[in-house]
């Protein structure tokens, strides 16, 4: 079976414009733009940045067309690859090994909103993923791929904006001000960005990953792509990390079982036995090994009570402590807070202290019901935006799971795995 998007994939040696590249970006562009929108639409692409929105419904809510009353300010593309969620790395593996993807990609969300200028958001520890995507931008600038002649207004441009970076960037809003060169925090909703987005122009926001599918579903159609899946859409990058014996990252078809992902990484290191793990990242609730069988798809994680999210797994060993692991987890999420709302500047700095003190001897048995309660007041529905929610899903499933380990640390005073 082809592997459509890491094919190409080179992280050692100089990046040049691929033999035969930029194909579907000149299929695109002999389509028009509600063309490409339908096919991509069919191909049932689904945003691999985490939340999963199809992409071509979310193109569709961008004014077009001087017939239909379209946009009266040129349209953006916004590439986001800040990519900061703890335990997630396939998109830098495609900004450095395949940037051209990445590039073409952009151009073609380009043509299928009417956009004129495309930036690619990129967080400033990815250094090395600037510079290539930069080059591989000058390279198709230079072929007559970017640039004037290109465009619904003659003209396509496509820049890189390195982030100072902040985990914040992934809720799309935050990103638009942090692009702006405001502080990055989340904007009210609506207006949404396809009407009003950065600088006041309608913008689409996507994913790395998400855009890198698009050469390929448009040079080969939606049904091919569509076959690609054991369920659900093409293919999907899975990462996985934490006391494997190969961590690691790999492209199979959307729907491939936990297992067999697991299996890849040559399953647990000797002398460890998998306890839990995280399906989609750090924001992700915890699933069991009798989970194993579920397929790495959205609906499929959904039912077994956790959320896909960026496919990139993070595995709990039977001799790492889970209240230590959620105690880490905690920590990162308090500190990348904006502190717009009280829920999230309040609340997970509190569920941070306590698993501190849990962890160090000072807790107490009430500290369990405390933080139940805590989890509960920042669900969904109650903060401005997800960060807070996210991050009170890992901690809400291992109360629920691992909730005698939680206990034998306020029992006992210390923390037993150490």
């Amino acid at each position: 079976m082809e592997q459509p998007l890491t094919q190409r994939i080179n992280l050692t040696g100089e990046i040049n414009l691929p033999p035969g590249g930029y194909g579907g970006l000149r299929r695109a562009l002999e389509r028009s733009p509600r063309d490409v929108q339908d096919v991509v639409t069919a191909a049932g692409l689904r945003g691999r940045g985490g939340a999963g929105f199809p992409t071509g419904q979310k193109w569709s809510f961008v004014p077009m067309g001087d017939a239909a009353g379209g946009a009266a300010e040129p349209t953006c593309v916004v590439i986001n690859g800040d990519e900061m969620e703890p335990g997630t790395f396939k998109d830098r593996l495609l900004l450095e090994g395949d940037p051209h993807a990445v590039v073409e990609g952009a151009a073609i969300a380009a043509h299928a909103v009417e956009a004129s200028t495309v930036y690619l958001f990129i967080r400033q520890e990815y250094a090395r993923a600037a510079a290539r995507v930069q080059s591989a931008i000058d390279q198709a600038r230079r072929a007559g791929l970017l640039g004037a002649g290109n465009g619904p207004r003659g003209r396509l441009e496509m820049h890189v904006h390195v982030s100072a970076g902040r985990y914040l960037c992934g809720e799309e809003t935050a990103l638009l001000n942090a692009l702006e060169g405001r502080r990055p925090t989340p904007r009210a909703k609506p207006p949404f960005p396809q009407a009003q987005g950065v600088f006041g122009r309608p913008t689409v926001v996507n994913n790395v990953e998400t855009v890198a599918n698009l050469p390929h579903i448009v040079a080969r159609g939606a049904e091919w792509f569509r076959g690609l899946a054991k369920r659900g859409d093409g293919t999907k990058l899975y990462g996985l990390s934490g006391r494997v014996q190969r961590p690691g990252l790999w492209e199979l078809p959307m729907g491939t079982p936990l297992r067999e992902i697991l299996d890849r990484a040559g399953g647990m290191k000797p002398g460890f036995a998998l306890r839990g793990l995280l399906p989609g990242g750090a924001s992700t609730g915890f699933l069991l090994p009798e989970h194993l069988d579920t397929p790495m798809d959205f609906d499929s994680v959904a039912a077994a009570g956790s959320r896909l999210g960026t496919g990139t797994i993070i595995v709990l060993d039977d001799r790492t402590c889970p209240v230590g692991f959620c105690a880490n987890l905690m920590a990162f999420f308090a500190r990348e807070s904006c502190g717009w709302c009280t829920p999230c500047r309040e609340g997970l700095p509190w569920a941070a202290k306590l698993l501190h003190a849990l962890e160090t001897g000072e807790g107490v048995a009430a500290d369990l019901d405390t933080l139940a309660d805590l989890v509960r007041m920042i669900a969904p529905g109650h903060t401005f935006c997800a960060l807070a929610p996210g991050a009170a899903e890992p901690l809400t499933t291992a109360l629920q799971y691992f909730r005698e380990d939680f206990e034998r640390h306020a029992k006992l005073g210390k923390c037993p795995y150490r």
